[in-house]
């Protein structure tokens, strides 16, 4: 099932995610709707704080991205329950990122090049993995979702100036995006 991907000014955004233990309902359940809502979305990530869950769990498909790029794919297609980074190192480097939750917005963004990582499948085996490259940044997107942190925040000051317009217009509904989207209620 399609899931309605929360907008920009959603509080759920800005909560830091709770850890959720194998006992979680409906699980299984959660994470194939969040599969199906990633890909209607055309998205290589998703967190569930994007779909009003505030769980420490995202999804990442990145053979798609690299898949346009190479003949002999890299990348990864997972599910990650508890994550948990245990080191960020490498030189930063500047890349465009965007976000589902903030349709129509694109900037540059310094991340670390590599980052280690500790979580859980979906059978709740614990696994500590070294990512690099644009795997360790799409990582580190959606780790940020559930540490409650957006992309526009690490944004340059000047391009954080240049946005504001249009992250008051997501805020209001006043965006065009082809997939279910649940804006915040007015005040």
């Amino acid at each position: 099932m399609i899931l309605p991907i929360y907008a920009f000014g959603q509080s759920v955004l800005k909560k830091k995610a709770a850890a959720i233990d194998k006992d979680y309902p409906d699980l299984d359940i959660l994470i194939e709707n969040m599969w199906e809502t990633m890909y209607n979305a055309k998205g290589v990530g998703l967190a569930a704080p994007q779909i009003g869950m505030s769980i420490r769990l995202f999804l990442i498909d990145t053979l798609q991205l690299n898949e346009e790029e190479e003949k002999n794919p890299t990348g990864f297609k997972k599910a990650f329950i508890n994550p948990q980074i245990i080191e960020e190192s490498g030189k930063p480097w500047e890349y465009e990122e965007g976000c589902l939750s903030i349709p129509d917005v694109r900037g540059d963004v310094s991340r670390p090049e590599q980052v280690t990582l500790q979580y859980q499948d979906e059978n709740f085996k614990t696994y500590t993995e070294t990512f690099n490259g644009i795997d360790a940044r799409v990582i580190q997107h959606e780790y940020d979702h559930v540490e409650g942190v957006l992309f526009t925040e690490k944004l340059k000051p000047i391009k954080k100036r240049m946005v504001k317009r249009k992250l008051e217009y997501i805020k209001k509904g006043k965006v065009g995006v082809e997939y279910k989207m649940r804006f915040p209620r007015p005040k």
